[in-house]
């Protein structure tokens, strides 16, 4: 297939993808409490010249199908055990967990570890609320556990899902800067505990913190007309692991690839299924 660039697709009218599918389970002896871990390596690294070969899944339902053809993987680092991410590690597979960092969940066993006051509007996810990411000294033990655990059963990058409150109605009066500094924060806190930090959607906010991240996840960019926004990460040799739940690979791999992007085609529950595009 010969892949040209383009900046413009055909789209879809919106609707929201977001499911209880997607939903990060947790465990109470997990996050509920701080467990020391050993590290398993060095943070994840994303080599410049690989940048536009990755092939990638993302799964966080179902049960984990460790033969699919791709040499990243996504995952829930509750529900994926430390057995099975030593099985991909032993394959040359890089692991990627995925990490909601600015909303909780009343049923996570580390709910009681948020304040009242830090527990905004109900957010996107079943039974969640937005957090007050400005109180930074209350949320940063927490999120270190969660980082931590996915430090300890061998992942070597973190996804932050949930890290655009700013743009939603959480609650609090946050602000574009707030969200910056939070996320920032973020990457930081996951680079020390070795672990390479990657952002999860916040399209709006990728260009300034390009330098700040390692790779991005997008959701829908194609349906969206947002690809371009994405560019930054694509353009300094970053991964863009982008996937689109409608459509058909016929038609949106042509711009996707053409950017620089590792896509794939999948449902939006995010189970084991894919359909991946071809590498240039």
């Amino acid at each position: 297939m010969r892949i040209r660039l383009r900046r413009r697709a055909v789209v879809r009218p919106l609707r929201r993808v977001l499911s209880a599918g997607v939903v990060l389970v947790l465990v109470l002896p997990a996050y509920a409490c701080r467990v020391d871990l050993s590290p398993s390596g060095a943070p994840t690294a994303w080599p410049a010249e690989q940048a536009r070969h990755w092939q990638w899944q993302w799964q966080l339902s179902g049960p984990l199908d460790p033969t699919v053809a791709a040499n990243v993987f996504l995952l829930d680092p509750v529900a994926t055990t430390a057995a099975q991410t030593a099985e991909l590690r032993a394959k040359d597979r890089r692991l990627i967990c995925q990490v909601y960092v600015g909303s909780v969940r009343s049923t996570d066993p580390d709910a009681s570890r948020y304040p009242a006051a830090t527990q905004g509007a109900t957010g996107r996810r079943p039974q969640s609320r937005w957090l007050d990411v400005r109180a930074w000294g209350v949320l940063e033990p927490v999120l270190a556990d969660r980082f931590r655990l996915c430090r300890g059963k061998g992942f070597g990058a973190v996804a932050l899902a949930d890290a655009d409150g700013y743009a939603q109605r959480t609650g609090f009066p946050l602000d574009f800067d707030d969200q910056l500094l939070f996320n920032r924060r973020l990457a930081e806190l996951a680079r020390s505990l070795d672990l390479s930090p990657g952002l999860v959607n916040d399209v709006p906010q990728l260009a300034a913190l390009a330098p700040d991240f390692d790779f991005a996840v997008n959701e829908e960019c194609v349906r969206l007309r947002q690809c371009a926004k994405l560019l930054p990460f694509a353009d300094a040799d970053k991964p863009v692991f982008h996937v689109e739940y409608t459509g058909s690979t016929d038609d949106f791999c042509v711009t996707t690839v053409g950017y620089g992007f590792a896509s794939i085609r999948k449902e939006s529950t995010l189970n084991a299924w894919r359909v991946p595009c071809p590498l240039p």
